[in-house]
């Protein structure tokens, strides 16, 4: 079986996040901290025990001073709820008062632009000054979905900047004898991101002077590239200067060893994705070991390899690690542990850090 310390090991930040970004060093008291949710389905659970999960979540890390926190659409996945996600966030928004809630993100090709500024008109109308609006252009799913939803797929990305630019006129005031207008939606100040896992998004983040999320929690290899381009590339537009937030996998718990266990259930989740087999959120195992083929294991920790895991002290090094090679402006984390005590205790420990 691994020692906890080689596990470690393995899950250290890839090689190209060591050298040091450039820019004067942040502390971790100096970012926010953000929440990013996909309102896991535990193998002996469903889909109302995952909606309440996510918004007793919600509640807990409002109450330790977390930002904002994110749904993310993705569709027929056995293990993850939040397909409906402008419903969710609303179930979200709803138990909660001060914690900015939104999309991280809403896959907008799978949508007309018009239903996705009635939808976050109606929610930021509902929540004023609380409703974020992240975007992505990839299916959220695999393809035989993605036709299902779209009926017919463009994978060239040529549509989104159009679809984009359809939807921000649609929040912009309009004229009342404009022939289609987004009622709630038009003159309301819904924050617009642009979401991405490689330089795409960026780019056109950037040339658009929009805040810019990475998923650093499943791409890390592509972080860094992606956010020196998207700053290389800002243009002043809905920001002045850029804004970016980089997703990442954290595990805290009381010791290593319980950090480790807990993150299991979430290798296993990629593990069933590699070969095809999608699960809900299976409990953790003492060791992966006999749960992978060498190609497999190969496969989840390439996709996995930036999570930070451990006890307090750990987690704070490697979080403080994680912004000084990043520089970023936020980060947002994601946990998917099984326990949902074990998730909150998790958030708790990353907040007690933070402000140590």
């Amino acid at each position: 079986m691994l020692s906890v310390c080689l596990r470690a090991r393995l899950y250290s930040l890839p090689h190209a996040w060591l050298k040091k970004g450039s820019g004067s060093m942040k502390s971790l008291k100096d970012i926010p901290l953000s929440v990013l949710d996909l309102s896991p389905i535990i193998a002996e659970g469903d889909a109302a025990d995952a909606f309440r999960r996510s918004r007793d979540l919600a509640q807990h890390v409002e109450k330790l001073g977390y930002h904002r926190i994110w749904l993310a659409e993705h569709h027929s996945m056995p293990g993850i709820a939040s397909a409906a996600t402008a419903v969710v966030i609303g179930h979200v928004a709803g138990g909660t008062s001060t914690i900015r809630v939104g999309s991280g993100g809403i896959m907008l090709p799978n949508h007309a632009p018009l239903v996705v500024a009635e939808q976050f008109g109606t929610l930021a109308s509902l929540y004023p000054g609380r409703i974020d609006l992240g975007l992505g252009r990839a299916p959220g799913s695999n393809q035989a979905t993605a036709r299902a939803l779209r009926r017919q797929v463009n994978d060239d990305g040529s549509e989104f900047p159009r679809q984009l630019n359809e939807l921000r006129a649609f929040f912009r005031p309009t004229d009342e004898d404009a022939p289609v207008q987004a009622v709630p939606g038009q003159g309301l100040d819904v924050p617009i991101w642009l979401l991405g896992s490689s330089s795409y998004s960026a780019q056109l983040a950037g040339y658009l002077g929009l805040p810019f999320a990475f998923a650093g929690q499943f791409a890390p290899d592509y972080m860094l590239a992606a956010l020196r381009l998207y700053r290389e590339t800002f243009r002043p537009g809905a920001l002045d200067k850029p804004y970016s937030m980089v997703g990442v996998n954290v595990f805290a718990a009381d010791t290593e060893e319980q950090a480790q266990r807990m993150a299991t259930s979430q290798q296993q989740m990629h593990l069933a994705l590699v070969r095809g087999e999608p699960i809900r959120l299976p409990p953790p195992v003492a060791s992966m070991d006999d749960a992978w083929l060498p190609h497999e294991r190969i496969s989840v920790e390439s996709m996995l390899r930036g999570s930070i895991i451990g006890d307090a002290s750990t987690v704070k090094a490697r979080l403080q690690e994680f912004l000084d090679t990043t520089q970023v402006d936020e980060i947002i984390i994601h946990t998917m542990a099984y326990d949902h005590e074990a998730r909150k205790r998790s958030y708790e420990i990353v907040a007690d850090v933070r402000k140590a």
